[in-house]
C-alpha cells in the first residue's frame, strides 16, 4: 500500500515514518483493496501535554476512511487511529461481502 507522511510544520525522523509504514501496512490483513493512505502529523500549540495530533484518510474503491485522534506521542496516536481504521475497514468488509 502506498502511505504518504506528511509532517506540518516540523521535520520528521525516518524512524517514526517507518513505524507509520509498519502500522498501516497491517491493514490490508483485514481490507486488501485498500489504495492508498496520507497520514498528517501536527503539534498543537497547546500547554496540554497530549498536543500530538495524527489524521490518517485511507483510500478503498467507492470510499476514504478519515481518523483523527490526539495523544501524548504520535506513535500512541497512530495505534489508535490504526485500531479505528481495522474496525472501520472491517465493518466495510463485512458489508460488501455475501453472508452465506
Amino acid at each position: 500500500m502506498k502511505v504518504n507522511v506528511h509532517a506540518v510544520n516540523f521535520n520528521i525522523d525516518r524512524k517514526l515514518v517507518d513505524f507509520v509504514q509498519e502500522r498501516l501496512d497491517k491493514l490490508e490483513k483485514y481490507y486488501d483493496r485498500v489504495v492508498s493512505s496520507d497520514v498528517f502529523l501536527k503539534l498543537d500549540n497547546t500547554s496540554d501535554k497530549e498536543n500530538k495530533i495524527v489524521e490518517v484518510k485511507v483510500m478503498v474503491p467507492g470510499d476514504d476512511f478519515l481518523v483523527k485522534k490526539q495523544s501524548k506521542s504520535f506513535e500512541e496516536a497512530v495505534d489508535l487511529s490504526v485500531d479505528s481504521l481495522e474496525r472501520l475497514l472491517v465493518k466495510r468488509k463485512e458489508k460488501l461481502s455475501p453472508h452465506i
